[in-house]
């Protein structure tokens, strides 16, 4: 059997039981494999070997998630005891004490470590261990929660959140504040998807499973959950639950037709092909 496959039969014999599971009711038997696997399926988050959702032409969506690894990040919120964290090594000093089940992913690190990872990391912003972070990423003082995935040479601007699961692709940049939901249960959900190429305008939200997809720009204040309506202004198409490739997207209102408060949208304002994208800057494309 395949290593990955072995990982994820344990994960999954040892889901099916977990409500029996705590640190202290594991035994000799069954903390040595359980924990191990477990690890090891962290360990190939947090290097980037494995993925909670990975791209899939067969699926529907384009993206097929592995539930078994939510399974172990969840399952390592049993076997772990709260612990204090941020006394010790020299990245952990950077913060006050915490009480914790995870530790920071650069926690033990030196510089070795550091220019071997190829990312950047700003004073302030915390990782914790069981994400992966890319070569050529810059975070600035924001929050990469485990399970997440960044992909190369993007931007995590300052006060962004990236929630547990969610997947950054490459050259993406989550402007100051933006906030990427993240979930671990239930299972077969969708983690928010942020594919290639996007721009996330300050202070906007993406949760609930949404896919943005490659080259979309959302601008400033852009809020977009599973039920959201994405509206097409130039078609009156309307999108939920993913926006369209190279779509420029603004915060909008659908009116009442009986004259009440009118509802929240987003607003697909134009769609630019991949060329205009690359060579127009983000402030231009947001002009109408």
């Amino acid at each position: 059997m395949h290593q990955t496959d072995q990982l994820q039969h344990v994960i999954e014999a040892a889901w099916a039981a977990r409500d029996t599971l705590t640190p202290d009711t594991l035994t000799p038997d069954t903390q040595g494999p359980l924990r191990e696997a477990v690890n090891a399926a962290l360990a190939m988050l947090d290097s980037g070997a494995l993925r909670v959702a990975e791209p899939d032409q067969a699926a529907e969506t384009g993206w097929r998630v592995n539930s078994w690894l939510k399974m172990a990040v969840l399952l390592s919120f049993r076997l772990e005891a709260n612990r204090l964290i941020g006394q010790g090594s020299p990245a952990e000093n950077n913060f006050a004490p915490a009480w914790d089940k995870v530790p920071l992913k650069t926690a033990t690190w030196g510089a070795e470590q550091f220019a071997q990872a190829g990312f950047r990391a700003v004073p302030g912003s915390v990782v914790r261990r069981g994400a992966f972070i890319g070569a050529g990423v810059v975070l600035m003082p924001s929050f990469v929660n485990i399970g997440a995935h960044v992909g190369p040479n993007s931007m995590v601007d300052g006060w962004a959140t990236v929630g547990s699961c969610a997947q950054i692709g490459a050259n993406v940049h989550l402007s100051g504040g933006v906030g990427i939901g993240g979930v671990l249960e239930p299972l077969q959900a969708n983690p928010v998807i942020i594919e290639d190429d996007v721009f996330i305008g300050a202070r906007s939200e993406v949760v609930e499973g949404v896919i943005v997809r490659r080259g979309a720009v959302l601008s400033m204040g852009v809020y977009i959950g599973s039920g959201t309506k994405i509206v097409n202004r130039a078609s009156g198409q309307v999108h939920i639950g993913e926006v369209p490739a190279f779509s420029v997207v603004v915060p909008g209102a659908l009116p009442d037709p009986a004259g009440g408060p009118s509802l929240y949208c987003a607003v697909i304002v134009k769609t630019v092909d991949e060329r205009t994208r690359a060579k127009t800057a983000i402030n231009a494309l947001l002009r109408d």
